[in-house]
Parts: C-alpha cells; structure tokens; sequence
C-alpha cells in the first residue's frame, strides 16, 4: 500500500513538473511568435495529456495499474489547476473543469496500464 501511494506522489510531482516545463516552454514560444488566442487552450490540454503520461511512465510501476494511474490524473489534474490559479492569481471552476478531470483520469489510466505493462530493462 505503502509503495502505491508513493507511486502515486511521485507521478504526481512528476506530471506538475513537466508541466510547468510545457507552459515556461509555450510562454516563450507565444512571446516570440503571434499565437492566436484561440491555439492556447487546446496546446494546454495537449500539455495536460502529455505531462500526466510522462508522469505516469516514470513512476508507475508493478500491479493495479488502472487504478494508481486513474488516481494520478485525476490528482494531476487538480493540483495543476489550483498550482496555476495560485499563480495567476485567480480560481474559476466551472464544467469544463469536469470535462478536464474526465480526460485527465482516463489519460491516467491509460498510462497506468501501459506503465505496469513495461518490462524493466534492469
């Protein structure tokens, strides 16, 4: 049990992480070329995706991968969100929210059971 939860935290802070990465990254490229207003939504949920995958790969590992991996989404997802309300400095909850979360936990899941399913090279 142990293990799972520590699995868990550390796709978690894994996911936030390259998230961050993903968005210092895209801030730069729309400071430096004119993104349209309407490309930044959809490269962020892209962003989302990708990060709770790279999360997920990394840290998830052994059995019940469905289950560690649909948890890590669901909490990357909510993490990132309050991370990055804090930074803009505002929180508005609405349903497209739901509809993140919903990605987010299958995103997780999916990633869970291919982690799990990754033969170690050691």
């Amino acid at each position: 049990m142990r293990t799972h939860i520590f699995q868990i935290a550390k796709a978690v802070l894994g996911a936030i992480l390259i998230s961050l990465a993903f968005v210092l990254i895209f801030t730069v490229i729309i400071q430096l070329f004119s993104v349209p207003a309407t490309a930044i939504k959809p490269v962020n949920q892209v962003f989302k995706v990708l990060a709770i995958a790279g999360g997920g790969l990394l840290f998830i590992r052994g059995e019940k991968g469905l289950i560690k991996g649909l948890i890590h989404g669901v909490l990357s997802v909510i993490l990132t969100f309050l991370l990055f309300g804090a930074i803009a400095g505002t929180l508005s909850c609405d349903w497209k929210f739901i509809l993140e979360l919903l990605i987010g936990a299958a995103a997780g899941a999916v990633t869970g059971v291919i982690a799990v399913n990754i033969k170690s090279k050691a």
